[in-house]
């Protein structure tokens, strides 16, 4: 039993903490972005490094550590989009009347360049990684990038739950690009989708036959989907999600910008909190 409870915890934990330093650093006065994303470009290297070192093993190790990377590699790349460094070249409001479409352009437009930035490292990555053993690093990444979408689309396309107070004030601007409503028919096949995805996961790692590698890698991936999973019924229902991150909120209140974090699934270009995390 341990052999699936604990790799599950370690990846809650990781989404957890990783979400919060990404909320915390995001709130702090933009003085300091500076030296968050001098911390993230390293992070990036040491992430990309540790794949390349981690793909070619397949131990419980290995699996860890391709996982944490993969989790590194997203949260830089989310920091870079938030702190303003890779954005899109439209940072102005949607302009009244736009039909869906225009709107759904406008969109792309703000956040372009990150996109762009996103697909190319998802690239590199699965080409680095490309016939080796161990791939939880590149199915880390996929997972977050592949559910930050998915967040993107139901955002564009109206869920309740906007949370337009938790951006920060260079972003407001892509609360006009959001729709709030009730329900978008791309919900419903958003989370069956993730569930189903989720549910054949768990029953290969708990395929006897497989080995604690196999078991773990599974393990982890499933668990970060499940979040994603979780992190689109935040979008929907009136839970207090905001409560998972209260010491990194607490913080900036205490530097004078409380209601201005941001929150990796609630901005018009990012998805599931790491998922940093969640995703507008």
């Amino acid at each position: 039993m341990l052999a699936f409870v604990v790799p599950a915890l370690y990846a809650l934990f990781v989404w957890w903490l990783g979400t919060g330093i990404i909320l915390y650093l995001d709130g702090l006065p933009r003085r300091t972005y500076r030296w968050s994303l001098a911390g993230a470009a390293v992070t990036l290297f040491l992430g990309v490094y540790g794949l390349i070192l981690t793909c070619t093993g397949a131990s419980v190790a290995h699996a860890y550590c391709g996982f944490t990377c993969g989790v590194l590699i997203w949260g830089t790349l989310e920091m870079s989009y938030f702190m303003g460094l890779v954005s899109g070249p439209r940072k102005a409001p949607c302009p009244p009347g736009c039909g869906p479409w225009r709107r759904f352009a406008l969109a792309i437009g703000t956040s372009l360049y990150h996109e762009v930035s996103v697909l190319i490292t998802g690239v590199i990555l699965i080409a680095l990684c490309w016939d080796q053993p161990n791939q939880v690093g590149v199915w880390t990444y996929c997972v977050l990038w592949i559910m930050r979408w998915s967040a993107k689309l139901n955002v564009f396309f109206g869920v309740p739950n906007l949370h337009t107070d938790w951006l920060p004030g260079h972003l407001r601007f892509l609360q006009t690009y959001m729709a709030q409503r009730h329900m978008n028919y791309l919900f419903p096949l958003s989370v069956t989708a993730g569930t189903v995805v989720v549910i054949l996961l768990v029953g290969r790692a708990l395929d006897t036959e497989i080995d604690s590698f196999i078991d773990t890698s599974y393990v982890l991936t499933a668990t970060l989907l499940a979040l994603a999973v979780l992190e689109h019924w935040f979008l929907v229902l009136p839970l207090p999600d905001e409560a998972l991150w209260s010491w990194a909120f607490q913080r900036n209140a205490d530097n004078g910008t409380a209601g201005t974090p941001v929150c990796p699934a609630r901005t018009q270009d990012q998805s599931v909190s790491l998922i940093a995390l969640r995703g507008h």
